[in-house]
């Protein structure tokens, strides 16, 4: 087996550029209007929810570049240790925050929340109605991300024990069109009448094609598939990696017509190609930002750095700051269409998560680095840029 792409040793500072895209791209997507917003404005605004997709991209290639690394060093995946990671990265803050949903009714940014069971088993997004449970529905994408660390490593020690991984790439490979087929099916059998009568086409599809997880894995696949191009085929890697800006360019190219197919989302070309595309263009860019050549490589920002480390934080709790801002500061007379507001609730979301980061994040990434450090004879290869992640 070939040697990991000793690459990726290093911080990768343009992976924190896209984390920080993200994190903006999601929050612009969720705030509302400003005052006299241009059309063309309005509909780049609305583009946003592609930030979610690059997080899936982000995430499938980390993480499955740590399981492969395993892999590759030790001929097995480390579930323990993998689990430890995931867990205290993830979870003190999520329940942080959970718990201020709950206790604290005035942070919800609409009426109702689901139950607290399916925040607790990370199940919230499947079955889940906006328009009835609409309050912190924005967990639904860590759902698919954590039903996702929690399936990989279990699917990647099948692969191992049973030599199949070398047909890894195949299985995945099938996944990624049924999931496709899925969603065609699913579209093809409800949406036509939904459109055609006007009633409840989009309650249904965001329940039923846009938040499931079986139903959005693409970006996810797509990042596994750059780990694994880089791990276990770094020949290739390196030559497709010596033409960084150029991967930024085509994946770029390829978000604008992402922008035209994908222009109404709940469409059958969005749905059944939209997502797959978004997915692919983002895998592009990602390969552009590992890519020694590329500026966004050599270009480090400690603003950025700083929006990527806060960025879960900020994910988790954009919402609720943004209703607490608009709620008061109107009554101060602020108007809650204006760039005052937009930039109060700015600062108040940074303010948020840097106290999540301080109190809660740090101390726990800490004892969580003790405990690796104590389980793991050597650091992993993407260690550097795997502690805040």
């Amino acid at each position: 087996m070939q040697k990991s792409n000793t690459l990726l040793n290093e911080k990768l500072y343009g992976l924190d550029h896209l984390r920080a895209l993200a994190i903006i791209l999601v929050f612009f997507f969720h705030y509302p209007s400003l005052e006299n917003m241009p059309d063309w404005l309005w509909n780049v605004k609305d583009f946003g929810w592609i930030g979610v997709d690059l997080f899936f991209v982000l995430s499938g290639f980390l993480i499955a570049k740590q399981l492969f690394e395993d892999i590759i060093l030790l001929g097995k995946v480390n579930i323990r240790l993998f689990y430890i990671k995931r867990f205290f990265r993830i979870i003190p803050v999520y329940l942080v925050v959970v718990a201020i949903y709950f206790l604290i009714p005035t942070f919800r940014e609409k009426e109702a929340l689901p139950p607290l069971w399916k925040f607790l088993t990370f199940t919230q997004n499947l079955g889940l109605n906006p328009s009835t449970n609409g309050t912190f529905s924005h967990a639904w994408s860590l759902c698919v991300e954590e039903q996702f660390y929690l399936l990989f490593p279990l699917i990647l020690v099948i692969l191992v024990c049973t030599k199949l991984l070398k047909k890894g790439g195949y299985i995945f490979i099938i996944i990624a069109i049924l999931t496709m087929i899925l969603r065609y099916c699913i579209w093809e059998e409800n949406m036509p009448q939904l459109i055609k009568a006007d009633e409840g086409y989009s309650d249904f599809w965001i329940t039923w094609i846009y938040y499931p997880t079986y139903t959005r894995l693409d970006g996810l696949l797509t990042g596994i598939g750059i780990a694994a191009l880089t791990t276990f085929r770094p020949m290739m890697a390196n030559k497709i990696l010596k033409y960084g800006n150029l991967l930024l360019i085509i994946g770029l190219s390829l978000l604008v017509v992402c922008y035209f197919v994908c222009n109404i989302r709940w469409s059958f070309n969005a749905n059944v190609y939209g997502f797959a595309l978004v997915a692919i263009s983002f895998g592009f860019i990602v390969l552009g930002a590992i890519s020694p050549s590329s500026f966004l490589y050599k270009f480090k920002s400690k603003i950025t750095t700083l929006i990527a480390i806060l960025s879960y934080s900020i994910y988790l709790t954009h919402k609720g700051i943004r209703h607490l801002c608009h709620e008061n500061f109107s009554t101060l007379g602020i108007d809650e269409e204006s760039g005052l507001m937009l930039v109060l609730t700015i600062i108040f979301c940074l303010l948020g998560a840097l106290i999540l980061r301080h109190l809660v994040e740090k101390p726990f990434l800490r004892l969580r680095n003790i405990i690796i450090v104590k389980l793991t004879p050597a650091p992993s290869l993407s260690q550097n840029h795997s502690l805040n992640n």
